[in-house]
């Protein structure tokens, strides 16, 4: 899928994609021109758009601009309205994944108490996301009737994030969660690149899709991968959306 939309070597960034950049809709008979005729056209604009924040001396709305087009810059040789097909496409590819579950752990801040939980928000996702794969390796156990079934978290690498969520998979591993023990998920997290990595890259659309849908209510991508939530009898048990109780959503309902 990659190659048909020439970002083999490009890392799927899902916010970034849907973004409009501003310089193509700037660029005469944009979606007639070629890969390349969009790429030099889309550089040269940003080339001169850089240097006239340069000399405008306001530095930094050049460092944020610059930094903006590094994100993109892998993309710019698709129209919004291909990068927006892209996307869907692998929204859908992963939807039709039977072999596949998605478990996410959606808080709301504003509704979310340090001083009640005694964790903060990741720590209380990661505790969250973890009790839910344990529980569904546990299943998957003994549905098979294998004593040795295993899982791994593979997480996107960030030196901070990486050493915090290391030491709380220690202390899951060797005092449980709140709400079970841990005996099928291995050691600690491994930590990648994700710009290597598709599945993380897979992980990001989905995280991206949810989140859009309990702070935007868009289902345009939530309705393509929600066949892959985990469910027991039928019911969405591995998403979990933490807010208010006079919430209606899919999965609060």
């Amino acid at each position: 899928m990659k190659k048909k939309y020439d970002l083999e070597k490009g890392e799927v960034h899902t916010a970034w994609l849907m973004r409009k950049y501003i310089e193509q809709a700037k660029i005469i008979n944009f979606e007639n021109l070629s890969f390349s005729q969009r790429k030099s056209e889309v550089e040269k604009a940003r080339k001169k758009e850089l240097l006239k924040l340069q000399k405008s001396g306001n530095r930094a709305h050049y460092k944020q601009t610059k930094k903006n087009y590094k994100q993109t810059e892998a993309y710019i040789h698709l129209s919004h309205t291909e990068r927006l097909d892209f996307v869907k496409e692998l929204a859908d590819m992963i939807g039709k994944w039977t072999f596949a579950r998605i478990f996410g752990e959606c808080i709301d801040k504003i509704h979310f108490d340090t001083s009640i939980a005694k964790s903060s928000v990741d720590e209380q996702a990661l505790e969250q996301l973890v009790s839910r794969f344990e529980q569904y390796m546990k299943i998957v156990s003994k549905s098979t009737k294998e004593t040795e079934v295993y899982g791994t978290l593979i997480h996107d690498n960030n030196e901070t994030v990486s050493k915090k969520h290391t030491e709380l998979m220690k202390k899951f591993h060797s005092r449980g969660t709140l709400w079970t023990s841990i005996e099928h998920i291995i050691e600690t997290p491994f930590f990648v690149n994700s710009e290597l990595t598709s599945l993380v890259q897979i992980a990001d659309l989905c995280s991206y899709a949810l989140r859009r849908y309990f702070e935007n209510s868009e289902t345009e991508l939530f309705d393509r991968i929600k066949s892959r939530f985990d469910r027991k009898n039928s019911k969405i048990v591995g998403i979990r959306h933490f807010t208010d109780s006079g919430c209606s959503c899919e999965i609060c309902c």
